[in-house]
């Protein structure tokens, strides 16, 4: 009996606290005062930090126009631009105001990417799904899109993609397949 006396306390205090609120409400925005803002958040810096500042750039990733080509549009990144930050970017599609003008990817919505690097102007992608699922069209598309937004970054001589750690050997615009693709592979799919 104690022991049902006891949760049903805890019971009914949780039930009155949950009706308090530490913040107050209003309908409206309001002004804060920068001296009641804790921890430095206002800084140009930082806070925590040697001086430490963030840098952003635009960086060129590629998505496909209404006339079915790549086209380049610019994506903020922090800098200097870094092969996984910009191709997550490139991943969550095209902005709102682009689609409405009938741009699309013809990367998956759901890509996941598990990791991006680049060592000695090869870029290395590692994605959890394979785009062989897609169409032979949208999946040269798709590759095509990867390798124009990483040459971008720093994949000079190349990239190549893998699917949880296995090597893919990816289609081309020409009919071929190759496990190490270029730029030039895929220039035809620009809009000139």
């Amino acid at each position: 009996m104690r022991r049902l006396g006891t949760l049903g306390g805890l019971v009914a205090g949780a039930v009155l606290l949950s009706g308090c609120s530490l913040v107050a409400t209003t309908s409206s925005p309001q002004k804060v005062n920068r001296a009641s803002v804790p921890f430095g958040l206002l800084d140009k810096t930082i806070p925590g930090t040697n001086q430490g500042r963030v840098v952003f750039k635009t960086q060129p990733v590629y998505i496909v126009d209404v006339s079915g080509h790549l086209s380049a549009s610019s994506r903020i990144v922090p800098s200097p631009p870094v092969l996984a930050s910009v191709l997550r970017q490139l991943i969550l599609g095209p902005t709102q105001l682009e689609s409405k003008l009938g741009y699309t990817s013809a990367l998956p919505k759901n890509l996941v990417l598990l990791s991006a690097s680049l060592k000695n102007g090869i870029g290395y992608v590692d994605l959890a799904t394979s785009l062989s699922s897609m169409s032979r069209t949208q999946e040269v598309l798709a590759i095509g899109q990867l390798v124009l937004t990483a040459y971008d970054v720093g994949a000079t001589h190349g990239l190549k993609i893998s699917v949880a750690g296995q090597a893919q050997s990816l289609p081309l615009p020409d009919g071929h397949n190759h496990m190490l693709v270029q730029r030039s592979n895929f220039q035809s799919l620009l809009n000139n």
